[in-house]
């Protein structure tokens, strides 16, 4: 068992297969180029001691046998490949002898041949060949000596030949080896940085900033998921960022004009984003964009206000509540007095409801302060809403009417139902509210539908009350801003925090008709909850 663990003699050296085809490819034509030139200087004078006719004979069989093996020959094998390296250099020792030995200049064909062979064989099997071709040339130049005076002093020539072989085994083993050692290196490299590759796309992918790479000609080069996601899009790469982003494009082109504004954040369908731009060359020949959802961040600072303002309730609720209620019972006593003139009774009705009204006040900031988190869930709103209306419906006075109108494919998103029941109730109790006002039959219209841009649900909350001034417009969601005197101004400032916490806004249209518009932009029902 241990025995056959070991590397066997005749194992290749470390190549590929393609490498090692390819350095027998060449070998083959190695050799038949040999052949073809020494047939050529078969005549010459350089091969003064040779056989002409057995030399003749040789090279053809040379020849003939090599251009035979490389038509048919591509074995890869280790005890093929000894075959070939034996062959070539018996037949090559065959050539020199006939040739008339070291004179000929074909002993130094054979040191070539044995550097050739090292390259494919391993170790103690080229020395194996090196010896051979050593004692071959040797052993032949001596028997040539015997029969050739002229021979007797190619002797020294000769084992300078066999010492060539072995230096040539040494040498090439070497310089395999040592090209070995890098070839692994390189491949131990090359999986490393395909390893980094593989992570660096893992994080790319996986990471919570979206990241983009434009080009000098705005062409996205590189994107991941998060950035597809954010964008609303399912692919992105290869294009123009202005065929699917025109607000990002301008802001990537302030930025190339002046890299010390602070760029403006820009709104898509799914979230708001905030962008960044870096170069990645000095050139600015690309650029790598950075997109952040500030969805998080605002949710961060919606809950450190509340937290803020719940500290800020307590107290007040604390300090203001004891005196409050004791003026309140104070004009709860003077109104129960029947010896009050008219005048002065008007006045404890004014200070009981203020007090009432002051009492409200802080009972709304405490319950915005106090709040339970949100818990979003899948909700598909067509049922629910109708669910919703019906229940609405049966508080309503015979002077008070809903109508609602829904789309007929399913609608759904992520938010949490009962808060989404409180916004509802107030925004259809204001808008009734102020229908009575202009008509003698208060009205509120809902209708559910689904944006024709984003896809995305939307609910509108319709009256044809007075509408809000344009003045006021963009006030009316600050806390305790009302232009109602018996109004908190606390009741649109809460659906918006409540609409703002399950990820969904709501903003106000003027009707063309006359009247208010409260929209209500749903979430994406794909979208995760925070």
């Amino acid at each position: 068992m241990g025995s056959a663990s070991k590397k066997s003699p005749l194992t290749p050296k470390v190549l590929t297969q393609a490498q090692t085809r390819q350095v027998l490819r060449l070998y083959h034509v190695y050799r038949l180029a040999i052949g073809l030139v020494l047939l050529l200087l078969t005549h010459s004078d350089l091969l003064a001691l040779a056989n002409f006719t057995a030399l003749q004979y040789s090279l053809w069989v040379y020849l003939g046998l090599n251009l035979i093996l490389a038509l048919s020959f591509n074995r890869t094998e280790p005890s093929w490949l000894l075959g070939l390296a034996l062959l070539d250099i018996l037949l090559l020792l065959s050539l020199f002898y006939w040739a008339g030995g070291t004179s000929s200049g074909i002993g130094s064909l054979v040191v070539v041949s044995v550097a050739i062979v090292n390259i494919l064989l391993h170790g103690q099997l080229g020395f194996f060949l090196a010896a051979i071709a050593s004692l071959g040339l040797i052993y032949l130049t001596f028997y040539l000596s015997l029969s050739h005076s002229a021979a007797n002093n190619q002797l020294v020539q000769a084992g300078t030949l066999g010492a060539l072989c072995f230096a040539a085994a040494l040498l090439v083993q070497g310089l395999s080896r040592r090209w070995q050692h890098s070839e692994e290196l390189a491949r131990r490299r090359a999986k490393d940085v395909a390893h980094l590759e593989t992570l660096n796309a893992l994080i790319l992918q996986r990471i919570h900033l979206g990241i983009l790479v434009v080009d000098a000609q705005y062409q996205v080069v590189l994107t991941n998921q998060r950035a597809l996601h954010l964008l609303g899009l399912e692919t992105l790469s290869g294009h123009l960022l202005t065929q699917y982003s025109a607000p990002l494009f301008l802001r990537l082109q302030q930025w190339q004009h002046n890299p010390s504004r602070w760029p403006e954040s820009i709104s898509t369908p799914k979230a708001r984003l905030q962008p960044g731009f870096t170069a990645l060359q000095d050139d600015q020949r690309q650029t790598l964009i950075f997109l952040e959802d500030l969805s998080p961040i605002a949710q961060q600072a919606q809950q450190l206000k509340l937290a803020s303002l719940g500290r800020l309730t307590a107290s007040i609720a604390h300090e203001i509540r004891n005196p409050l209620g004791a003026i309140s019972h104070a004009a709860q006593l003077l109104l129960e007095s029947e010896q009050l003139p008219e005048a002065d009774l008007r006045l404890a009705q004014i200070i009981y409801a203020q007090t009432q009204r002051v009492n409200q006040i802080i009972e709304n900031v405490l319950y915005v302060s106090r709040r339970r988190p949100a818990n979003p869930q899948h909700l598909v709103l067509n049922p629910w809403l109708g669910q919703c209306v019906d229940e609405l419906r049966t508080h309503l006075t015979p002077e008070q009417q809903i109508h609602l109108d829904m789309a007929k494919q399913p609608l759904s998103t992520h938010i949490d139902p009962s808060q989404l029941a409180q916004v509802l109730t107030n925004l259809v109790q204001n808008g009734l509210r102020y229908s009575k006002r202009q008509h003698s039959k208060a009205q509120v219209w809902l209708r559910l539908y689904a944006d024709a841009r984003s896809g995305l649900a939307v609910l509108e909350v319709l009256d044809d009350g007075p509408g809000i001034a344009s003045t006021h417009v963009q006030h009316i969601f600050e806390p305790f801003f009302t232009t109602d005197h018996q109004g908190t101004g606390l009741g649109l400032y809460l659906c918006r925090e409540l609409c703002d916490s399950n990820q969904a806004r709501i903003d106000y249209h003027p009707r063309l008709e006359g009247g208010s518009c409260f929209r209500i932009t749903f979430a994406h029902p794909n979208r995760l909850p925070l």
